[in-house]
């Protein structure tokens, strides 16, 4: 009993009989010395490591079930981990290479729009082939030839003249002559202000020799544009392209006629300059410079980029001799599409220009004046119309306007052009120079008004004859001052 309640009072001694070799547990030695045995086990017990003491037959089997367990979680981990990095690896490759293939679908379409835009423009130039010469027009990117732009537009351009007479019946002295192009199928015509300016009469030819007569339907003589209308049907309109794309280098072609006979002229040259401030007629205008040649006669007529569309009207050239007595070549002048494309809109429907307005007379502060009085450079407001938003926003005569909106006014040219960029009813600011000091006024721009009926034109050389006091004042205006 007391045995029994030992062994149950010293399990790890159980576990190391358990273990014991056989003949170390005899019956003999176990009835002998039972406390000898038992402190000869508490010596071995204490001496082995806890490991062998406790290795029973029982334990040693669950060990290794555990260990192969182990390894064999182990080993599933591994595998799930390289399964979870192939399917990531897999899944970036996929979506690498859909991203690959949409962004090469995209550079394709883009391709593809523009050589179909170049083919689009190459049939409509091969549809416009004429007058004895090949239709057949390749184009490449690089676009057109001199030859191909005649062929495809030489059907567009017209010759313009214009006659003053006295009286209705007797022909005056002033008779004009220039170019012009058809603006839409149902025959409105363009050309420069200075080509039609006190006609009475105007003709409009086109390249196969048909004659119409011709209407004035509107013009701006500050930017030199007018549009005409003759009763035609079926004509070929010019393909309007973009002047503030072009760079400086850039190749052009002007078709024109020029000296009023040489009909159906061809010139080609290059863009020598951008933003070039010519006088003509007492208008400002800012032009761009070409080597290609404009002579007299070629006002009004359309100036080509190399893929056959209009970007500039030709107006002008410096001609004559410097003072060292050469000759003065290769300097004409266009004005770019893009400043009145707008403008030529608007002749066509309501036969003035609208857009912005803001009812004051201005003149230039330019470099010289505003050095000399120590003066910013701007719009000098020579006066301002009653009721008008300049008024209601307290623009007051002798301010100058330096500013409109976020872009700088240096001169009346700049707010001309500035005023384009805005629309009738838009709230902006007008920043002004005033006894001093600057400032800025919130403004509402009106809706320039419909002109009023013309005053009397000044007769032949341009000077009046015999003229009223307001005769005088309207020739001479326009040479100092301008409308904004």
């Amino acid at each position: 009993m007391e045995e029994e309640q030992w062994q149950e009072q010293d399990p790890l001694e159980q576990t190391r009989e358990t273990a014991m070799p056989i003949e170390d547990a005899s019956p003999e030695a176990q009835t002998e010395a039972p406390e000898e045995v038992a402190s000869e086990q508490v010596e071995e017990t204490m001496v082995q490591p806890p490991v062998e003491a406790t290795a029973s037959v029982d334990v040693q089997p669950r060990s290794k079930k555990w260990i192969g367990f182990s390894v064999l979680a182990a080993v599933l981990g591994l595998g799930i981990i390289g399964a979870a990095c192939a399917v990531t690896a897999s899944v970036i490759n996929r979506r690498w290479e859909e991203q690959m293939a949409q962004a090469q679908l995209q550079t394709s379409q883009q391709i593809y729009a523009l050589q179909q835009q170049i083919q689009e423009q190459a049939d409509v130039m091969a549809d416009r082939g004429g007058n004895g010469v090949s239709n057949t027009i390749t184009v490449n990117q690089e676009g057109m030839t001199p030859s191909q732009i005649y062929a495809g537009n030489v059907a567009s351009v017209v010759a313009i003249s214009g006659q003053k007479t006295a009286d209705g019946t007797n022909p005056a002295p002033g008779a004009s002559t220039g170019s012009g192009f058809v603006l839409t199928e149902d025959g409105y015509v363009v050309t420069n202000y200075h080509v039609v300016e006190q006609a009475n009469t105007l003709t409009v030819t086109t390249s196969d020799s048909t004659e119409y007569d011709a209407s004035l339907v509107g013009y701006d003589s500050n930017n030199d544009v007018a549009v005409l209308k003759i009763e035609a049907q079926n004509l070929q309109p010019v393909v309007i392209g973009s002047s503030d794309r072009l760079l400086v280098g850039d190749q052009v072609v002007a078709i024109g006629n020029p000296l009023g006979k040489l009909t159906s002229t061809l010139t080609v040259g290059y863009i020598s300059a951008k933003d070039r401030t010519v006088s003509t007629d007492g208008s400002v205008i800012y032009m761009m410079q070409t080597d290609a040649a404009i002579n007299a006669g070629n006002s009004g007529g359309p100036l080509f980029n190399m893929l056959g569309q209009v970007v500039g009207i030709t107006t002008a050239k410096y001609s004559g001799s410097v003072s060292s007595g050469a000759s003065i070549e290769g300097i004409g002048f266009a004005i770019p599409i893009d400043d009145v494309i707008g403008m030529l809109e608007d002749l066509k429907d309501y036969g003035y220009v609208t857009g912005a307005y803001l009812g004051v007379s201005v003149q230039s502060m330019d470099q010289t004046i505003s050095s000399m009085y120590g003066l910013p450079q701007g719009s000098y407001v020579a006066s301002v119309e009653s009721d008008s938003c300049a008024q209601a926003a307290g623009i007051m005569p002798k301010d100058i306007i330096t500013g409109l909106g976020a872009y700088p006014i240096t001169s009346n040219l700049d707010l001309t052009r500035v005023l384009r960029k805005f629309q009738p009813g838009d709230e902006t600011t007008v920043s002004i120079y005033r006894a001093g000091k600057t400032m800025q006024l919130s403004i509402v721009l009106d809706s320039r008004p419909a002109p009023e009926t013309a005053a009397p034109q000044p007769d032949g050389d341009g000077v009046p004859q015999d003229g009223s006091f307001e005769e005088w004042y309207n020739y001479f205006a326009p040479f100092f001052q301008g409308e904004g």
